[in-house]
């Protein structure tokens, strides 16, 4: 089996003032020309679920109400997974080129998560008009802006 070494670009950082994602010093100079974009994808490790028990799930009861009985993890955003890696969309609010901080709407994310990788997002690669989910969840948000006023704690088992 090959293996692959990853390395945090940074962290996730929650706190009273907002949410932020705070670069390491090495990788500053990689946040060069992300202005004009109003979203990012961030890549993140789900650190407090990486242990061989969380790893070895690989089917899960009913983790939101209206769901099939049972579902695979690859049809579910658990970061209880084979490899605990996440991707969420955010809204850049704010960047710091100089001190490497990114100030943004929101993570699913633990304070302290490290992150993996920061993509810009670009609807021509991104964004699906179509997209079709399956009927259990057809009634969810259509976009980000959406889900901020969505009762989510009605759709969770957890």
């Amino acid at each position: 089996m090959k293996t692959f070494n990853v390395y945090p670009v940074g962290n996730v950082r929650n706190t009273e003032d907002g949410t932020f994602i705070e670069i390491e010093q090495k990788y500053i100079t990689a946040l060069k020309a992300l202005d004009g974009f109003s979203h990012i994808n961030v890549i993140w490790w789900c650190s407090d679920f990486d242990n061989e028990a969380a790893r070895s799930v690989l089917e899960t009861e009913r983790p939101y109400k209206k769901a099939p009985e049972k579902m695979g993890i690859f049809a579910t955003r658990s970061p209880i997974r084979p490899n605990p890696v996440a991707l969420t969309a955010t809204e850049i609010i704010h960047t710091d080129y100089e001190k490497g901080i990114i100030r943004i709407g929101y993570i699913d994310a633990n304070d302290n998560t490290p992150v993996l990788d920061i993509k810009p997002y670009t609807p021509s690669l991104d964004r699906v008009e179509t997209a079709c989910v399956p009927q259990w969840c057809s009634h969810w948000p259509k976009s980000m802006e959406q889900s901020a006023d969505f009762e989510w704690e009605n759709e969770f088992n957890f």
